[in-house]
């Protein structure tokens, strides 16, 4: 017999979709998984009620699929999909870039992060560097200090990560840009709002063909 829940079942659902999302956005479920009902209702101690409401909600959201008489699955994004990420990056991240302030605490996160990355690529932590990656561009969204804009990036996020999820190597895809997010820092702090757009730019253009071509090879 399923536990009884509290009565506020909506925003219960709500509150387990974005741990879920957080589990994307760190590795823990892979594209392609079969989520267990079982499993996952026990492990957040709700209701399969309430998770099938979770299930429709990251459904939405294109985190997940579901399969008529298969179950539901971890969504793995593709090439239109991944084009269309960038172009919300572009849009969400540049206008970052240009409410950026030298002295909004969201810079000394992404210093800090930095340095992070930095320890983890010195131990080819992949996995880790991608985390950190995604927080690090989570923080330059803080700089729109926007709660619907934060929580907006959330889902690209959580999004992006099912496409770095496809791959069994993803140290090409991260180690060049550990630099760039550090020239970033640099650029801001010095007030260079113009210099730091335009590395945004290039940056996003190049990662976005990197992400490509990395997922036209997975799928020969």
């Amino acid at each position: 017999m399923e536990t009884e829940e509290p009565l506020a079942d909506g925003p219960l659902s709500e509150i387990v979709a974005s741990q879920i999302r957080d589990l994307l956005i760190t590795g823990h479920f892979r594209p392609g998984e079969r989520l267990s009902e079982q499993k996952i209702a026990a492990q957040f101690g709700i209701s399969r009620n309430t998770l099938r409401e979770v299930f429709r909600l990251l459904t939405s959201q294109r985190l997940l699929v579901h399969v008529p008489h298969r179950g539901v699955f971890v969504r793995a994004p593709d090439e239109a999909s991944v084009i269309d990420i960038y172009r919300v990056r572009s849009v969400i991240q540049q206008g970052a870039i240009g409410a950026a302030s030298r002295h909004h605490p969201a810079l000394g996160r992404m210093r800090h992060l930095v340095g992070k990355a930095e320890e983890a690529r010195d131990v080819s932590d992949w996995q880790e560097v991608g985390t950190i990656n995604m927080t690090y561009h989570r923080a330059m969204v803080e700089f729109c200090d926007s709660s619907r804009l934060s929580a907006c990036f959330e889902l690209v996020l959580a999004e992006l990560r099912l496409v770095f999820g496809q791959f069994p190597d993803t140290a090409h895809l991260h180690e060049p840009f550990i630099e760039t997010n550090a020239k970033l820092v640099e650029l801001i702090e010095a007030e260079q709002i113009a210099d730091a757009s335009r590395l945004m730019e290039s940056y996003l253009r190049r990662s976005e063909r990197l992400v490509i071509a990395a997922l036209q090879r997975s799928r020969r």
